[in-house]
């Protein structure tokens, strides 16, 4: 294959996972284990709430920004 020659739609290869024979656009597991591991691997979402900044007590203001 050269730099020239158009890139396939499609590859036939076999799924690292599963080792069945497939034939998809990407190398990688197949829609069926695509599919599984996204059951198996998928999280709750949930909020998370950040703390508010306190500056620390060693920090003081600016002088220029505190001046009236």
């Amino acid at each position: 294959m050269s730099i020239t020659d158009p890139v396939p739609e499609t590859l036939s290869f076999v799924c690292p996972r599963c080792a069945a024979p497939v034939t998809e656009p990407w190398y990688g597991p197949c829609s069926g284990c695509r599919t599984e591991l996204r059951a198996q691997q998928r999280g709750e979402a949930r909020d998370v709430e950040a703390a508010t900044y306190e500056p620390k007590m060693n920090v003081t203001p600016n002088a220029v920004a505190t001046k009236d």
